[in-house]
């Protein structure tokens, strides 16, 4: 039900404060960039997100009044200004919400789709074989319909009380007058610089000049303002059924290279396709884990289910009286196990029939628990669980499956509670750093290349693959927004960027906070690892260093990698403080605020589990 709408008259004051003139590009700051807190504790709302001035726009909406719905669009709304390579209007993603005065957990689904004229080949090229998967990336193939604009609108209307036009004046404002480009935005446009220079005006945009911005340099994005001006006036008319809408069109059908640059492949998105868009609000799924009700996003989502999955397994597991490595070696397991569910049966649930009660029912997970050995790691990749009602004390054999597609290492998450206790868990994406790198000319905003998260292939054609394109489809998504509830209260919300290790970086966290007791800023500090039914389990070299070698011992491999995910969350205090919490290091490190901070620090890890 909407909520009764509220003007915030504070809301058409949301800038940065910064002073920058002419067109987009870099300009000399008036001021250093603003610093980054990762954990902040007090009362009246708190925000966590990978960018300070996304946070400050959110406590802005807070503190005038605004709930965690309002705040949570308005802090995307600003991420699409300031982390334009991992989120905005051209992308996607899944809202997950806590409603304070219905005791309900709500979601809503964001996911792009495929184009109606999307079939099953739409990746392969003539002789039948995967296109290249760059190749794939960086072209009007890869765009799906953007679902952003939707989402904000839906969680608007459903839950908040500012309208779509109050909530982007933070956005506005950052876009107009620009933001203080970090060491973190220079590396991530570098990386991305030779996609870029591909589109004229994507290298127009982000490489001022023709170079990279400088580190202390403001970046300025007037037409995406002038986009965010247009929603906020006319509502998403333009977007999917007007000029804008046509705009998108052109741009995925005839890709705007640079002069010289080599063509790529054109899209197949329609304006039909824009106009039947939907975001439809779903269950959420729903686990038991030590005395608490774990929410997340069901399918095209994996995230919910596996998670949810990996917690049940983990259940049967006594983790709070376990030393570290046995502890980490049955989270490697279960994270293992129920990764090779999610590969043989996850999918858009209205193209592929998924079992999503059975992968989450207790004797399923039962059922899978009696393959972990505490002594020895499973050879990987392990083989499918079959859910289908009928289980023994043993695993069953089951239908052999491979490790996880390959899904980009961008997306951004925010996590906001208000003073009412309303939750939003929010994770938006353009799918890779930088999408498919191609931007809207005058439009300022970057289009995902979401449809590269469809199996190009299947892995074994006797095997029913559940991700394949389809007309209209969404693809499979690793994105895993999660709520905690107890006794119907929510205590802590959380999620992460990072593809397919969003769904460990999510486990690895609540078993490092519920099981190993750590409170929720040293619980995403921690060292990762992150295993996905692979040969190897990725780890970062601060895990590799403290549990690498008894963890190899029982037969774990690993692969070094430098970071893994970039979390953020909320907890709810004893006393009526919140705690909001980001990453330290990772990604730059994020922000975390509250609206009154409290003076002095209380109890962090208050015990949250029954029976850990």
């Amino acid at each position: 039900m909407a909520r009764r709408r509220t003007t915030l008259l504070a809301l058409a004051g949301l800038t940065t404060g910064l002073v920058a003139a002419g067109g987009p590009g870099a300009a000399v700051a008036q001021e250093p960039a603003p610093e980054k807190v990762p954990l902040a504790v007090g009362t009246g709302g708190a925000v966590a997100t990978v960018d300070p001035d996304a946070t400050r726009v959110g406590l802005q909406v807070l503190a005038a009044g605004g709930n965690a719905a309002d705040a949570a669009v308005a802090a995307a709304a600003a991420l699409g200004v300031t982390e334009p390579y991992s989120a905005g209007i051209g992308g996607g993603g899944f809202f997950v919400y806590y409603d304070a005065a219905t005791g309900e957990v709500s979601t809503i689904d964001g996911r792009e789709t495929a184009p109606l004229a999307m079939g099953a080949d739409a990746f392969l090229d003539a002789d039948g074989t995967p296109l290249d998967f760059q190749e794939a990336v960086q072209s009007g193939l890869s765009v799906g319909t953007p679902g952003t604009p939707l989402t904000w609108d839906r969680a608007l209307e459903e839950f908040g009380t500012l309208s779509l036009g109050e909530a982007l004046q933070g956005g506005i404002g950052l876009a107009d007058e620009g933001f203080v480009v970090d060491e973190t935005f220079r590396q991530q446009t570098a990386d991305n610089e030779a996609k870029f220079r591909r589109f004229a005006p994507t290298a127009e945009l982000f490489l001022p000049g023709g170079q990279l911005p400088e580190v202390g340099s403001v970046l300025r994005n007037p037409d995406l303002a002038d986009t965010y001006r247009l929603l906020a006036d006319q509502g998403l008319e333009p977007f999917y059924a007007g000029g804008l809408a046509d705009d998108i069109v052109a741009t995925v059908q005839d890709p705007p290279e640079a002069p010289g640059a080599e063509q790529v492949r054109p899209g197949l998105l329609e304006r039909a396709d824009l106009a039947r868009y939907d975001a439809p609000l779903r269950a959420p799924t729903q686990v038991a884990y030590r005395g608490l009700q774990v929410y997340g996003m069901a399918p095209p989502s994996s995230g919910g289910s596996t998670v949810g999955e990996a917690l049940d397994v983990l259940e049967q597991f006594p983790l709070g009286s376990l030393p570290d490595v046995p502890l980490l070696h049955s989270y490697l397991e279960a994270a293992a196990l129920s990764f090779a569910d999610r590969n043989r049966y996850v999918g858009d649930p209205a193209y592929t029939p998924v079992p999503l009660a059975e992968l989450l029912s207790d004797d399923f997970a039962a059922e899978r628990a009696c393959a972990i050995d505490p002594a020895a790691a499973l050879p990987k990749p392990v083989e499918a669980g079959v859910p289908d009602g009928e289980y023994g004390p043993c695993p069953a054999e089951g239908a052999a499956t491979g490790a996880g597609g390959a899904e980009g290492p961008s997306t951004t998450h925010l996590t906001v509670a208000d003073a009412e206790g309303n939750v939003a868990s929010y994770t938006l994406t353009i799918e890779q750093t930088g999408g498919s790198g191609i931007t809207v000319p005058g439009r300022g905003f970057i289009l995902n290349n979401e449809l590269t998260d469809f199996t190009f292939a299947p892995a074994d054609p006797t095997v029913p693959e559940p991700n394949l394109p389809a007309p209209g489809k969404r693809p499979r998504s690793s994105m895993a927004p999660t709520i905690v509830l107890r006794d119907g209260a929510p205590v802590l919300a959380l999620g992460s960027p990072g593809g397919s290790t969003i769904i460990t970086t999510v486990l690895q966290t609540l078993v490092n906070r519920v099981d190993r007791g750590m409170d929720l800023g040293a619980a995403i500090a921690a060292p990762r690892a992150s295993q996905r039914n692979s040969p190897t389990t990725d780890a970062e070299p601060a895990f590799l260093a403290l549990y690498g070698e008894q963890l190899q011992a029982l037969g774990h491999r690993f692969t070094e990698t430098a970071e893994i995910g970039a979390a953020t969350g909320v907890e709810f205090l004893p006393g009526g403080l919140l705690l909001a919490a980001a990453e330290p290091e990772r990604r730059g490190g994020g922000s975390a605020g509250v609206v009154h901070e409290l003076p002095g620090v209380p109890d962090l890890a208050p015990d949250l589990g029954a029976d850990g």
